[in-house]
């Protein structure tokens, strides 16, 4: 068998000290760990807040989405039940801590005209319009104050119906009586309601 020769200008190999081996073990460690959390971001971020916002940001962006959600529900409910009359939603946008623009306010036309020459007509669809209006769970002042409009339409549609066929109208007293009803609970409503609106003449 040949004699070991080491070779010339290598310096010869000592064996592994503790130190070098705990050493390798820690990086042997951290590796294993980036292995099993892949989606671990450096200076504290994680994939719950990627864009690193404050704590207050955070809980204006959580109001902010909470809202969305709140007026885009209140306007789909007036639309759904709007139906033919109810026109296209519309938003009022703000621009949250992460760059997105989330709805703060918005609104649906609702078709409030007679149907000319028909009480009939008016009185059922006016049934349609204050429904779309106190559709959503929590209507505002300004839901309140268009109910109380159709309300209104609906009473002269009512009292033009009696009128026609020249015989008292229970029909028109029930309307009044909610024409009344609702009157009194816009004044309990919010201070920032519309302002209520006159009947409409025929």
């Amino acid at each position: 068998m040949s004699p070991r020769v080491q070779p010339t200008g290598s310096a010869a190999a000592e064996p592994e000290t503790p130190a070098a081996e705990a050493r390798s073990t820690e990086a042997s460690g951290k590796a294993e760990s980036a292995r099993e959390n892949p989606q671990s971001k450096p200076d504290g971020q994680n994939s719950d807040n990627p864009q690193g916002l404050s704590e207050q940001e955070l809980k204006q962006l959580t109001e902010l989405k909470a809202r969305d959600r709140e007026v885009r529900a209140h306007e789909a409910a007036h639309q759904a039940v709007g139906g033919q009359y109810a026109g296209a939603m519309s938003f009022t946008y703000q621009r949250g801590p992460d760059g997105a623009q989330y709805a703060v306010g918005g609104e649906v036309s609702i078709d409030l005209s007679p149907v000319q020459g028909d009480p009939q007509a008016t009185i059922e669809k006016m049934r349609i319009v204050r429904a779309a209006a106190m559709a959503p769970a929590e209507p505002s002042g300004q839901d309140r104050a268009v109910a109380a409009q159709a309300m209104q339409i609906m009473l002269q549609a009512q009292s033009e119906l009696a009128a026609e066929t020249g015989t008292s109208s229970r029909a028109a007293s029930d309307a009044y009586r909610e024409v009344s009803a609702m009157g009194e609970a816009d004044q309990s409503g919010d201070e920032n309601r519309a302002p209520s609106f006159e009947p409409v003449s025929a």
